[in-house]
Protein backbone atom coordinates (compact mmCIF):
# COMPACT_ATOMS: atom_id res chain seq x y z
CA UNK A 1 0.00 0.00 0.00
CA UNK A 2 1.38 3.78 -0.94
CA UNK A 3 -0.52 5.39 2.40
CA UNK A 4 -3.00 7.46 -0.19
CA UNK A 5 -6.20 6.62 0.18
CA UNK A 6 -7.66 9.00 -2.09
CA UNK A 7 -11.03 8.23 -3.97
CA UNK A 8 -10.47 4.27 -2.89
CA UNK A 9 -13.15 4.28 -0.34
CA UNK A 10 -16.36 6.44 0.29
CA UNK A 11 -19.29 6.53 2.59
CA UNK A 12 -22.04 5.31 1.40
CA UNK A 13 -24.73 4.77 4.04
CA UNK A 14 -25.84 7.11 6.90
CA UNK A 15 -28.12 6.76 9.62
CA UNK A 16 -29.35 8.71 12.55
CA UNK A 17 -31.67 9.00 15.44
CA UNK A 18 -33.58 11.65 16.03
CA UNK A 19 -31.68 14.32 18.26
CA UNK A 20 -32.89 14.83 22.01
CA UNK A 21 -32.24 17.29 24.81
CA UNK A 22 -29.64 16.30 27.05
CA UNK A 23 -31.37 13.18 29.00
CA UNK A 24 -34.18 13.03 27.17
CA UNK A 25 -33.15 10.40 25.24
CA UNK A 26 -34.60 7.59 27.92
CA UNK A 27 -36.06 5.16 28.11
CA UNK A 28 -34.01 4.43 24.88
CA UNK A 29 -30.67 2.92 25.87
CA UNK A 30 -27.32 3.77 24.08
CA UNK A 31 -27.48 0.28 22.39
CA UNK A 32 -31.74 0.75 21.23
CA UNK A 33 -29.87 3.84 19.37
CA UNK A 34 -26.35 2.45 18.29
CA UNK A 35 -29.13 -0.54 16.78
CA UNK A 36 -31.65 2.23 15.24
CA UNK A 37 -28.75 4.16 13.64
CA UNK A 38 -26.62 1.55 12.31
CA UNK A 39 -29.97 -0.07 10.10
CA UNK A 40 -30.84 3.23 9.02
CA UNK A 41 -27.66 3.43 7.42
CA UNK A 42 -27.58 0.23 6.13
CA UNK A 43 -30.74 0.44 4.58
CA UNK A 44 -29.11 3.64 3.29
CA UNK A 45 -26.11 2.22 1.73
CA UNK A 46 -28.56 -1.07 0.26
CA UNK A 47 -27.05 -3.53 2.30
CA UNK A 48 -28.10 -5.91 4.82
CA UNK A 49 -26.49 -5.10 8.76
CA UNK A 50 -25.24 -8.49 8.74
CA UNK A 51 -22.58 -7.67 5.67
CA UNK A 52 -21.12 -5.18 8.26
CA UNK A 53 -18.08 -6.42 9.47
CA UNK A 54 -15.79 -3.88 10.62
CA UNK A 55 -16.28 -0.86 13.08
CA UNK A 56 -14.18 2.17 13.66
CA UNK A 57 -14.58 4.14 16.54
CA UNK A 58 -13.05 6.98 18.06
CA UNK A 59 -12.90 8.47 21.64
CA UNK A 60 -11.32 5.38 22.55
CA UNK A 61 -14.87 3.83 21.73
CA UNK A 62 -16.62 6.29 24.26
CA UNK A 63 -19.67 7.42 24.26
CA UNK A 64 -19.65 10.93 25.86
CA UNK A 65 -18.00 10.64 29.26
CA UNK A 66 -19.83 8.10 30.76
CA UNK A 67 -20.68 5.18 28.18
CA UNK A 68 -19.31 2.42 26.47
CA UNK A 69 -19.83 1.59 23.17
CA UNK A 70 -18.62 -2.22 22.37
CA UNK A 71 -18.24 -4.32 19.30
CA UNK A 72 -19.08 -7.55 21.26
CA UNK A 73 -22.68 -6.16 22.34
CA UNK A 74 -23.66 -4.91 18.96
CA UNK A 75 -22.85 -7.97 17.38
CA UNK A 76 -24.95 -10.03 19.17
CA UNK A 77 -27.64 -7.03 19.16
CA UNK A 78 -27.80 -6.86 15.24
CA UNK A 79 -26.78 -10.44 14.72
CA UNK A 80 -23.70 -9.92 12.68
CA UNK A 81 -22.19 -13.36 12.14
CA UNK A 82 -18.47 -12.28 12.14
CA UNK A 83 -16.53 -9.21 12.43
CA UNK A 84 -12.81 -8.86 10.90
CA UNK A 85 -11.46 -5.18 12.16
CA UNK A 86 -12.92 -3.30 15.31
CA UNK A 87 -10.30 -0.71 16.56
CA UNK A 88 -10.89 2.96 17.67
CA UNK A 89 -8.92 6.00 18.07
CA UNK A 90 -8.43 7.64 21.15
CA UNK A 91 -8.78 11.06 22.59
CA UNK A 92 -12.42 12.49 22.32
CA UNK A 93 -14.26 14.00 19.74
CA UNK A 94 -11.28 15.23 17.53
CA UNK A 95 -11.35 11.68 16.19
CA UNK A 96 -14.57 12.12 14.51
CA UNK A 97 -13.16 12.59 11.23
CA UNK A 98 -10.07 10.30 11.47
CA UNK A 99 -12.08 7.48 12.26
CA UNK A 100 -13.14 7.39 8.94
CA UNK A 101 -9.44 7.51 7.87
CA UNK A 102 -9.20 4.61 10.16
CA UNK A 103 -12.15 2.61 8.61
CA UNK A 104 -10.31 3.31 4.76
CA UNK A 105 -7.10 1.83 6.38
CA UNK A 106 -8.67 -1.17 7.52
CA UNK A 107 -10.87 -1.14 3.93
CA UNK A 108 -7.45 -1.14 1.57
CA UNK A 109 -5.82 -3.72 4.04
CA UNK A 110 -8.60 -6.23 3.16
CA UNK A 111 -9.37 -6.13 7.10
CA UNK A 112 -12.85 -5.50 6.20
CA UNK A 113 -15.21 -4.60 3.50
CA UNK A 114 -18.19 -2.46 5.26
CA UNK A 115 -17.19 -0.86 8.13
CA UNK A 116 -18.71 1.35 10.48
CA UNK A 117 -18.09 4.64 12.39
CA UNK A 118 -20.55 5.49 14.95
CA UNK A 119 -21.23 8.33 18.15
CA UNK A 120 -24.04 7.28 20.26
CA UNK A 121 -24.57 10.27 23.24
CA UNK A 122 -26.61 9.88 26.31
CA UNK A 123 -26.20 12.23 29.34
CA UNK A 124 -28.53 10.68 31.73
CA UNK A 125 -25.69 9.89 33.91
CA UNK A 126 -22.96 13.01 33.81
CA UNK A 127 -23.36 16.09 31.44
CA UNK A 128 -20.55 17.06 29.01
CA UNK A 129 -20.62 20.43 30.52
CA UNK A 130 -19.31 19.90 34.12
CA UNK A 131 -17.43 16.77 33.10
CA UNK A 132 -14.02 17.82 34.51
CA UNK A 133 -16.25 18.70 37.92
CA UNK A 134 -16.54 14.72 38.20
CA UNK A 135 -13.24 13.62 37.04
CA UNK A 136 -11.51 12.24 40.56
CA UNK A 137 -8.57 14.08 41.66
CA UNK A 138 -5.17 13.75 39.82
CA UNK A 139 -2.14 16.17 39.31
CA UNK A 140 -3.77 17.29 36.24
CA UNK A 141 -7.39 17.87 37.47
CA UNK A 142 -5.97 19.31 40.92
CA UNK A 143 -4.45 22.02 38.66
CA UNK A 144 -7.60 22.95 36.47
CA UNK A 145 -10.60 21.79 38.86
CA UNK A 146 -9.75 24.82 41.86
CA UNK A 147 -9.18 27.14 39.44
CA UNK A 148 -12.90 27.00 38.56
CA UNK A 149 -12.82 25.04 35.38
CA UNK A 150 -15.16 22.57 35.48
CA UNK A 151 -15.98 21.83 31.63
CA UNK A 152 -14.31 21.67 28.76
CA UNK A 153 -16.32 25.17 27.57
CA UNK A 154 -14.62 26.92 30.77
CA UNK A 155 -10.85 25.82 29.65
CA UNK A 156 -11.56 26.78 25.85
CA UNK A 157 -12.23 30.18 27.54
CA UNK A 158 -8.37 30.69 28.12
CA UNK A 159 -7.75 30.20 24.24
CA UNK A 160 -10.34 32.28 23.55
CA UNK A 161 -8.82 35.16 25.49
CA UNK A 162 -5.86 34.59 24.46
CA UNK A 163 -6.81 35.15 21.03
CA UNK A 164 -8.26 38.31 21.69
CA UNK A 165 -5.17 39.74 23.55
CA UNK A 166 -3.04 38.78 20.63
CA UNK A 167 -5.11 39.86 18.00
CA UNK A 168 -8.07 42.41 18.96
CA UNK A 169 -10.66 39.58 18.42
CA UNK A 170 -14.04 40.97 19.36
CA UNK A 171 -17.34 39.17 20.91
CA UNK A 172 -18.80 39.73 17.59
CA UNK A 173 -17.14 37.73 15.65
CA UNK A 174 -17.97 34.79 18.08
CA UNK A 175 -21.51 36.22 17.67
CA UNK A 176 -21.37 35.70 14.27
CA UNK A 177 -20.19 32.49 14.31
CA UNK A 178 -22.93 31.77 16.47
CA UNK A 179 -25.97 33.51 14.78
CA UNK A 180 -25.12 32.17 11.39
CA UNK A 181 -24.89 28.22 13.17
CA UNK A 182 -28.70 29.14 14.07
CA UNK A 183 -29.93 30.86 11.04
CA UNK A 184 -28.57 27.56 9.36
CA UNK A 185 -30.54 25.38 11.87
CA UNK A 186 -33.85 27.53 11.46
CA UNK A 187 -35.00 25.13 8.46
CA UNK A 188 -33.28 22.26 9.72
CA UNK A 189 -35.78 19.49 10.61
CA UNK A 190 -34.18 17.61 13.63
CA UNK A 191 -32.68 20.50 14.65
CA UNK A 192 -32.72 21.58 18.71
CA UNK A 193 -32.40 25.00 18.05
CA UNK A 194 -34.92 26.67 15.65
CA UNK A 195 -35.58 30.09 17.12
CA UNK A 196 -34.49 33.45 15.46
CA UNK A 197 -31.02 34.92 17.58
CA UNK A 198 -30.07 38.73 17.36
CA UNK A 199 -27.23 40.23 18.15
CA UNK A 200 -28.75 41.72 21.36
CA UNK A 201 -29.88 38.15 21.99
CA UNK A 202 -26.57 36.99 21.82
CA UNK A 203 -24.95 39.89 24.34
CA UNK A 204 -28.14 39.78 26.54
CA UNK A 205 -27.22 35.56 27.07
CA UNK A 206 -25.13 35.22 30.27
CA UNK A 207 -22.21 34.69 30.97
CA UNK A 208 -20.66 31.06 31.34
CA UNK A 209 -16.96 31.61 31.36
CA UNK A 210 -16.13 35.12 30.33
CA UNK A 211 -15.25 35.99 27.33
CA UNK A 212 -17.65 33.26 26.23
CA UNK A 213 -21.67 33.12 26.66
CA UNK A 214 -24.73 30.58 26.44
CA UNK A 215 -24.71 31.26 22.73
CA UNK A 216 -20.84 30.29 22.60
CA UNK A 217 -21.09 26.83 23.99
CA UNK A 218 -22.14 23.38 22.12
CA UNK A 219 -25.41 22.11 22.69
CA UNK A 220 -25.65 18.93 25.31
CA UNK A 221 -28.18 16.62 23.24
CA UNK A 222 -28.39 12.73 22.82
CA UNK A 223 -28.53 10.45 20.23
CA UNK A 224 -26.52 8.55 17.50
CA UNK A 225 -25.25 8.68 14.03
CA UNK A 226 -23.42 5.96 12.00
CA UNK A 227 -21.85 6.17 8.59
CA UNK A 228 -20.29 2.87 6.81
CA UNK A 229 -17.63 2.79 4.45
CA UNK A 230 -16.19 0.76 1.89
CA UNK A 231 -14.18 0.33 -1.25
CA UNK A 232 -14.87 2.60 -4.30
CA UNK A 233 -15.58 -0.64 -6.39
CA UNK A 234 -18.12 -2.15 -4.00
CA UNK A 235 -19.42 1.72 -3.17
CA UNK A 236 -20.92 1.65 -7.50
CA UNK A 237 -23.31 -0.92 -6.57
CA UNK A 238 -24.85 0.86 -3.84
CA UNK A 239 -28.38 2.16 -3.39
CA UNK A 240 -27.13 5.51 -2.44
CA UNK A 241 -24.95 8.09 -4.59
CA UNK A 242 -21.45 7.51 -2.88
CA UNK A 243 -19.50 10.41 -1.41
CA UNK A 244 -15.21 9.20 -1.95
CA UNK A 245 -12.66 10.02 0.74
CA UNK A 246 -9.71 12.50 -0.42
CA UNK A 247 -8.04 12.48 2.54
CA UNK A 248 -8.16 12.25 6.56
CA UNK A 249 -5.48 12.83 8.78
CA UNK A 250 -5.00 13.06 12.24
CA UNK A 251 -2.72 13.49 15.54
CA UNK A 252 -1.21 17.08 16.30
CA UNK A 253 1.34 18.32 17.36
CA UNK A 254 2.73 18.03 21.27
CA UNK A 255 2.69 21.67 21.74
CA UNK A 256 -0.82 21.62 21.19
CA UNK A 257 -1.38 17.95 22.55
CA UNK A 258 -3.50 18.28 25.88
CA UNK A 259 -4.69 21.71 25.03
CA UNK A 260 -7.74 21.30 27.36
CA UNK A 261 -5.57 20.42 30.63
CA UNK A 262 -1.80 21.44 29.67
CA UNK A 263 -1.68 24.81 29.05
CA UNK A 264 1.73 24.78 28.58
CA UNK A 265 1.51 25.80 24.54
CA UNK A 266 3.94 28.42 22.78
CA UNK A 267 2.34 31.44 21.43
CA UNK A 268 2.41 30.10 18.12
CA UNK A 269 -0.35 27.34 19.17
CA UNK A 270 -2.22 28.46 22.11
CA UNK A 271 -4.43 31.14 20.52
CA UNK A 272 -5.61 28.32 17.87
CA UNK A 273 -7.43 25.07 17.28
CA UNK A 274 -4.46 23.02 16.81
CA UNK A 275 -5.23 22.35 13.41
CA UNK A 276 -2.32 23.69 11.25
CA UNK A 277 -0.31 20.50 11.43
CA UNK A 278 -3.21 18.01 10.38
CA UNK A 279 -4.77 20.77 7.64
CA UNK A 280 -1.10 20.75 5.26
CA UNK A 281 -0.77 16.79 5.28
CA UNK A 282 -4.37 16.84 5.02
CA UNK A 283 -4.19 18.90 1.81
CA UNK A 284 -1.25 17.59 0.49
CA UNK A 285 -2.74 13.97 0.55
CA UNK A 286 -6.17 15.20 -1.17
CA UNK A 287 -4.54 17.20 -3.42
CA UNK A 288 -6.57 20.07 -2.75
CA UNK A 289 -6.08 23.72 -0.77
CA UNK A 290 -8.55 26.03 0.46
CA UNK A 291 -9.61 27.52 -2.12
CA UNK A 292 -11.11 23.80 -3.71
CA UNK A 293 -13.43 23.98 -0.53
CA UNK A 294 -17.27 24.81 -1.55
CA UNK A 295 -18.48 24.06 2.14
CA UNK A 296 -16.65 23.63 5.36
CA UNK A 297 -17.97 21.56 8.01
CA UNK A 298 -16.28 22.95 11.46
CA UNK A 299 -15.67 20.74 14.97
CA UNK A 300 -18.21 23.96 17.08
CA UNK A 301 -18.53 22.87 20.10
CA UNK A 302 -17.11 26.64 20.91
CA UNK A 303 -17.42 29.41 18.84
CA UNK A 304 -14.08 30.92 19.01
CA UNK A 305 -12.53 27.00 17.57
CA UNK A 306 -14.26 27.73 14.70
CA UNK A 307 -12.59 30.85 14.09
CA UNK A 308 -9.19 29.53 14.92
CA UNK A 309 -9.67 26.73 12.81
CA UNK A 310 -10.65 28.59 9.32
CA UNK A 311 -7.04 30.25 10.42
CA UNK A 312 -5.44 26.98 10.58
CA UNK A 313 -7.01 25.60 7.77
CA UNK A 314 -6.01 28.61 5.51
CA UNK A 315 -9.21 30.48 4.68
CA UNK A 316 -7.80 33.86 6.32
CA UNK A 317 -4.30 34.92 7.76
CA UNK A 318 -3.44 33.74 11.44
CA UNK A 319 -5.31 36.82 13.95
CA UNK A 320 -7.95 37.54 10.58
CA UNK A 321 -10.59 35.02 11.94
CA UNK A 322 -12.31 37.39 13.37
CA UNK A 323 -12.46 40.09 10.74
CA UNK A 324 -13.13 37.01 8.04
CA UNK A 325 -15.68 35.87 9.84
CA UNK A 326 -17.23 39.35 11.02
CA UNK A 327 -17.81 40.11 6.86
CA UNK A 328 -20.10 38.07 6.45
CA UNK A 329 -17.94 35.11 4.77
CA UNK A 330 -19.22 31.98 6.58
CA UNK A 331 -22.78 32.60 5.82
CA UNK A 332 -24.57 30.06 3.56
CA UNK A 333 -26.50 33.09 2.25
CA UNK A 334 -23.85 34.78 0.29
CA UNK A 335 -20.95 33.68 1.83
CA UNK A 336 -17.73 32.90 -0.17
CA UNK A 337 -17.19 30.09 2.38
CA UNK A 338 -20.26 28.21 3.64
CA UNK A 339 -20.07 26.99 7.57
CA UNK A 340 -22.01 24.41 9.32
CA UNK A 341 -24.98 24.50 6.91
CA UNK A 342 -26.71 22.71 9.35
CA UNK A 343 -26.42 24.56 12.70
CA UNK A 344 -23.61 22.89 13.55
CA UNK A 345 -22.92 21.55 17.34
CA UNK A 346 -24.14 25.16 18.28
CA UNK A 347 -27.69 24.87 17.03
CA UNK A 348 -28.53 21.53 15.74
CA UNK A 349 -27.18 19.04 17.55
CA UNK A 350 -24.34 17.54 19.41
CA UNK A 351 -23.10 14.24 18.75
CA UNK A 352 -19.54 14.79 19.23
CA UNK A 353 -18.85 15.80 15.80
CA UNK A 354 -21.06 13.06 13.29
CA UNK A 355 -23.35 15.58 12.75
CA UNK A 356 -20.82 17.34 10.52
CA UNK A 357 -19.67 13.74 8.66
CA UNK A 358 -23.61 13.20 8.39
CA UNK A 359 -23.79 16.89 6.52
CA UNK A 360 -20.70 16.96 4.43
CA UNK A 361 -22.52 13.48 2.94
CA UNK A 362 -26.21 14.89 1.90
CA UNK A 363 -24.38 18.09 0.69
CA UNK A 364 -22.12 16.12 -1.46
CA UNK A 365 -25.08 14.01 -2.74
CA UNK A 366 -27.23 17.25 -3.27
CA UNK A 367 -29.76 16.14 -0.25
CA UNK A 368 -28.74 18.83 2.11
CA UNK A 369 -31.54 21.31 3.56
CA UNK A 370 -29.29 24.15 3.47
CA UNK A 371 -28.05 23.29 -0.08
CA UNK A 372 -24.71 25.11 -1.31
CA UNK A 373 -24.94 25.24 -5.28
CA UNK A 374 -23.14 23.00 -6.89
CA UNK A 375 -20.92 21.24 -3.88
CA UNK A 376 -18.29 19.15 -4.93
CA UNK A 377 -15.45 19.27 -2.24
CA UNK A 378 -16.12 19.32 1.53
CA UNK A 379 -14.28 19.55 4.38
CA UNK A 380 -15.16 17.89 7.89
CA UNK A 381 -12.66 18.60 10.86
CA UNK A 382 -12.98 16.90 14.09
CA UNK A 383 -11.83 18.71 17.27
CA UNK A 384 -10.37 20.28 18.56
CA UNK A 385 -9.96 19.51 22.31
CA UNK A 386 -6.93 17.09 22.75
CA UNK A 387 -4.85 14.87 20.66
CA UNK A 388 -5.83 13.58 18.03
CA UNK A 389 -7.53 16.29 16.20
CA UNK A 390 -8.56 15.60 12.69
CA UNK A 391 -9.68 16.51 9.15
CA UNK A 392 -11.23 14.50 6.42
CA UNK A 393 -11.80 15.83 2.58
CA UNK A 394 -14.57 14.14 0.67
CA UNK A 395 -15.85 14.54 -2.77
CA UNK A 396 -18.99 13.74 -4.98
Amino acid sequence: MDGNIRDKVAIVGVGATPYYRRGQSWPKTIYTMIGEAIIAAAADAGISVKDIDGFAYYSNASSGYAEAMDTATIVEMLGIPEVTFTGTLTGGGGGSAGAVGLAAAALLAGETTYCVTLMALQQRKQRLGSSFAALAPTPETSFVQPSGLVGPGHLMSILARRHMHEFGTRREAFAEIAISSRINAMNRPGAIMREPMTLDDYFNARMVSDPLCLFDFCLETDGCIAVITTTADRAKDGRSKPVYVMGSTHGGSKDWGRAFMGMQMSDEYFASSGHSPIARRLYDKAGVGPGDIDVALIYDHFSPMVLMQLEDYGFCAKGEGGAFVESGAIRFDGGSLPVNTHGGQLSEAYIIGMTHIREAVEQLRGEATNQVADAEIALVTGGPANLPVSGMILRR
